[in-house]
């Protein structure tokens, strides 16, 4: 079974800069868009980032272009997000998905988080002011 585990996640101070990691298993690596979410209290799941192993294709979520970068690792079958100058407003719980149905990674599947039907279970992101 598909199976995705985060982790990375942890305090930070305005400024700083963590790296996040998306372990998967299960599943052709390459035939899947991965995408990094992130949910903040109070707010709607929001989609931050995905890449397409096949064609190499990215999506940036406006908020974050310039300050984070996707990348992946295919013989390990894992995904990174580096996110650098991180902003208080950045603090949320940041989960990995994977779309099955789709090795695109577009803006419309990314602003519909359904479109992605495997999950971790998320790892906590903070930053301080």
């Amino acid at each position: 079974e598909v199976q995705l585990v985060e982790s990375g996640g942890g305090l930070v101070q305005a400024g700083g800069s963590l790296r996040l990691s998306c372990a998967a298993s299960g599943f052709t690596f390459d035939d899947y868009a991965i995408g990094w979410f992130r949910q903040a209290p109070g707010k709607e799941r929001e989609g931050v980032s995905c890449l397409s192993s096949r064609d190499g294709s990215t999506y940036y979520a406006d908020s974050v272009k310039g300050r984070f970068t996707i990348s992946s690792d295919s013989a390990k079958n894992t995904v990174y997000l580096q996110m650098n100058s991180l902003k208080p407003e950045d603090t949320a719980v940041y989960y990995c998905a994977a779309d099955s149905n789709s090795y695109l990674c577009t803006r419309q599947r990314m602003g519909i988080p359904v479109s992605y039907d495997f999950w971790g279970r998320g790892t906590q992101v903070t930053v301080s002011s």
